[in-house]
């Protein structure tokens, strides 16, 4: 569980923890110990009042992993039927 002094704080560390590992809204999530929809408020909607280059950096990451979200989801069905012994590769 995540505690800091103000939510202005958690903005930063949740969008400097995304920039530095490249990390999804739900990675980011699991880690902090809070909901989705938190994290994505906070670097999406509070952050860009509050540091708007950070703000554009997590945006840039963000923009890049729903780019690639479908071939995630694809991959891990893949891997979910061939562990099943359905799919023979």
């Amino acid at each position: 569980m995540m505690y800091l002094s103000s939510a202005k704080e958690r903005c930063v560390v949740l969008g400097l923890y995304i920039v530095e590992n490249n990390a999804t809204v739900r990675s980011t999530a699991t880690r902090f110990g809070i909901s989705k929809s938190t994290v994505h408020k906070d670097v999406t909607q509070t952050l860009k009042n509050i540091n708007r280059s950070l703000y554009l950096d997590v945006k840039s990451v963000l923009e890049k992993n729903k780019g690639e979200r479908h071939l995630r989801g694809g991959e891990a069905t893949k891997q979910k039927y061939k562990k099943d012994g359905i799919l023979k590769i």
